[in-house]
């Protein structure tokens, strides 16, 4: 693996290196387990401890920290040493997949799909008709892209990700495994007979720039028009994203969580895992909805909420607090009915 020193790796992420400058790494680790050669970072102040024990040869660091005894290792100084090391790793993964580029065997691409510069595609990948897939795009293997897609410049769909005909996925995009795109939206209109009848679902997804997606979440194409994932928003793995939803900029979904048809979710919204969202809702931007909250009711903007049925997150936490207070409370209250008992009976009797 390539060597770096800390002054290159400062020069990278704009610090400071404190120590030998000409120290040099070639991995990462963990900063309670990294050895000598090894990069690692200190974000959070409970692993401190491990800075003076640790033997990375490189650390970075907040450029507010302040050391308890001198260390071996060369610090780099930075703003915020948890972002610096994301760049960092980031640039690091950017230059092992610009190492990936042709086309392997047995895959199909047909005649009509146009291919970017600089394209991998994987063993046993399939590219539809017309499809259009950017420069430095990564297909890794048993990747499907059905008729029409396009795939724009830098975007990684990981091994064995379905994006149906007609779907669009911008610049920048991760897909993470199994994760497919496009598949029908649940529309089905309920008959005299008590059958159902399916309605076709002639939309599409549009997945903007920069999006995240993990692995093994389902997102549904519209019934018409577009089920639509807004520039910078991330989702996590195995989420359910129903027809015609709409998610905002820079949003972020934990897994196991569920949005039902034709809700649209603002920008900045937190939803946390296993959260369900009824269908034809509204989240405000910057909304936040608590890990298992079962959401019924739109959201005003910047509002908070938990629980099922999910409602203020302020109520519901002092509510907590008096739920656990009960039995004391119960016995206090029979002890007061019990003296204005005896209060009464006493001035009865007077």
């Amino acid at each position: 693996m390539t060597r770096f020193s800390a002054a290159q790796i400062a020069m990278l992420i704009n610090g400071t290196t404190e120590g030998d400058a000409a120290a040099e790494v070639g991995g990462f680790g963990k900063i309670e387990e990294a050895v000598a050669g090894q990069l690692s970072f200190l974000a959070n102040p409970k692993y401190e401890d491990f800075l003076y024990t640790t033997g990375a040869s490189v650390i970075i660091v907040n450029e507010s920290l302040q050391l308890k005894q001198p260390i071996a290792a060369t610090l780099i100084r930075v703003a915020d040493a948890y972002t610096a090391f994301a760049t960092l790793l980031a640039k690091y993964e950017e230059i092992m997949s610009q190492q990936l580029t042709g086309i392997q065997e047995p895959s199909y691409i047909a005649k009509s799909a146009k291919l970017g510069s600089n394209v991998f595609v994987g063993a046993f990948a399939y590219v539809g008709n017309n499809v259009q897939v950017g420069n430095n795009v990564k297909i890794h293997p048993q990747v499907y892209l059905g008729d029409n897609v396009h795939i724009g410049d830098n975007t990684i769909l990981n091994a064995g990700v379905k994006i149906y005909h007609g779907c669009v996925v911008g610049k920048s995009v991760t897909i993470h495994a199994g994760t497919v795109i496009g598949s029908d939206g649940f529309g089905f209109a309920p008959q005299a007979d008590g059958s159902f009848k399916k309605v076709p679902q002639i939309g599409n997804v549009v997945i903007e720039d920069e999006v995240e997606i993990g692995a093994n979440t389902t997102i549904d194409r519209a019934t018409m028009g577009s089920t639509l994932i807004k520039k910078g928003a991330k989702l996590d793995n195995l989420i359910q994203i129903a027809h015609n939803v709409e998610v905002g900029r820079s949003t972020v979904i934990a897994a196991q969580a569920g949005v039902s048809g034709s809700s649209k979710i603002g920008n900045g919204v937190m939803i946390g895992g296993q959260a369900g969202i009824a269908g034809h809702l509204q989240l405000g931007d910057g909304a936040k909805v608590n890990a298992q909250s079962g959401l019924g009711k739109s959201l005003k903007p910047n509002t908070s909420v938990t629980g099922t049925p999910a409602y203020n997150y302020s109520q519901a936490i002092r509510a907590q607090a008096v739920a656990k207070n009960l039995p004391e409370m119960e016995k206090r209250i029979q002890d007061l009915e019990q003296l204005v008992k005896q209060l009464l009976a006493e001035k009865l009797n007077a």
